[in-house]
């Protein structure tokens, strides 16, 4: 396995340069070296490092939310609260619906079938649109608006309202006694859970990191391993309580950042740093997930349920974006920023396949959803990521520099300064 890893590391970081210099993000190479010495090309990755897999995809997710909320400070999220929460929800629940009314027309689906599948579609991946996102706010791009700190926060939230629509709904196909109502009822409750706690978690690390003092390098681990935790106290809880351990991780960094902003800077400083691992592992291991042959199978009708979804997707950006003060350009950006998939669609894209299996069902109709959903991520992602990368630079104005950026550029040019604190 170790030797997996190497090789992993190694390629993914040629590739990532041998990317940037067509000015293509870094994130495509990786995913295409994932798929190339993944199980269903070359077949080089060791057993056990693609049995772990859907681990380090979670670790790596973890940072990546951890990050979000320690670059979302209160006066920004009072200022873009509302329309994040209206992006996080609108253009999923218009996606899954567009595909539900169009899969019985393009694919022969019953309506249920065609609601498991646009669930399984409509999550946006917070793995292709944060670091994106992040990368534009060190920058000062579109900072006037807030625009990449709306877009992330909607992102992070929406796999949360996604997933627990999707196991609703899946259940109720399969035949499980699942109540609609109450599932829908969760989604909220479990986002408030999930942020109660995460404060909870959070005002008690920075007041214990005030008083022992340890090193950035070991409240960075202290704080991903209690994300950790609280992700897998998630599914303890599965059946008991709705609790998004997600938001937690997220609702850890808000509150460090509320409370002790020097601190919040140092974290998502070494954060960063963690991050180039965690986005090669994150990504490569994605690749490995993508079976090219299922992939074609799906077809054009795949390609074309995929682009209706994006399109009532995109519609429901504009319609959430209607009365604020982005330009033209700044909305479509915002729209190509919450299109991309690929995280969830290899996390949950074969769920209603065992699902079928498990309950003696007919499986063409999992093996179908499977099939789409592994050509979403290969024909979104990649181009995604481009156009976030392009259109980005583009269209978003770099703001002022604001005081927090002296702090930032200490740390860039004096990468281990933290750990002397």
């Amino acid at each position: 396995m170790a030797v997996s890893v190497a090789e992993i590391i190694i390629l993914c970081l040629i590739a990532d340069w041998c990317f940037q210099r067509m000015r293509i993000p870094g994130l495509i190479g990786m995913l295409f070296v994932g798929v190339i010495l993944g199980p269903y090309a070359l077949g080089l990755l060791d057993p056990h490092l693609l049995a772990i897999g859907p681990d380090l995809r979670l670790i790596a997710l973890i940072v990546i939310l951890l990050r979000v909320g320690f670059e979302l400070s209160r006066s920004t999220l009072h200022r873009i609260g509302a329309r994040a929460m209206l992006l996080a929800f609108i253009p999923a629940t218009m996606e899954g619906a567009a595909i539900t009314v169009a899969g019985p027309w393009l694919l022969g689906l019953s309506l249920l079938e065609s609601a498991v599948l646009g669930t399984v579609l409509a999550a946006v991946s917070p793995a292709v649109v944060v670091p994106a996102m992040i990368r534009f706010m060190k920058e000062r791009r579109g900072a006037a608006k807030d625009i990449p700190s709306m877009v992330m926060a909607a992102a992070s939230v929406d796999d949360v309202y996604v997933i627990v629509a999707h196991t609703a709904i899946l259940g109720v196909y399969v035949g499980r006694q699942v109540n609609v109502a109450t599932q829908i009822a969760r989604v909220p409750l479990s986002l408030i859970l999930g942020i109660a706690v995460g404060i909870a978690v959070g005002t008690v690390l920075y007041r214990f990191f005030d008083r022992f003092n340890p090193r950035a390098t070991k409240r960075v681990l202290i704080v991903v391993a209690l994300s950790i935790l609280l992700v897998r106290l998630q599914y303890v809880l599965a059946d008991i309580l709705p609790f998004a351990g997600l938001v937690s991780a997220m609702a850890i960094g808000f509150i460090i950042l509320e409370k002790r902003e020097h601190m919040a800077h140092e974290l998502s400083a070494k954060l960063a740093k963690t991050w180039v691992f965690a986005e090669i592992i994150l990504f490569s291991m994605v690749g490995a997930q993508v079976d090219i042959g299922i992939a074609w199978r799906a077809g054009a009708l795949g390609a074309v349920i995929i682009g209706l979804g994006l399109l009532a997707r995109g519609t429901g950006v504009g319609l959430c974006l209607l009365g604020s003060h982005l330009t033209t350009k700044e909305r479509l950006f915002v729209a190509v920023a919450c299109s991309p998939k690929a995280t969830v669609q290899a996390a949950i894209g074969s769920a209603p396949l065992f699902a079928m299996r498990s309950a003696g069902m007919d499986t063409g109709t999992g093996e179908l959803i499977l099939a789409i959903a592994v050509l979403s991520i290969f024909l979104t992602a990649p181009a995604g990521a481009w156009a976030i990368n392009t259109l980005g630079r583009r269209v978003l104005e770099i703001a002022p520099e604001s005081e927090h950026e002296a702090y930032d550029a200490a740390m860039e040019s004096d990468p281990e300064g933290e750990d002397k604190i």
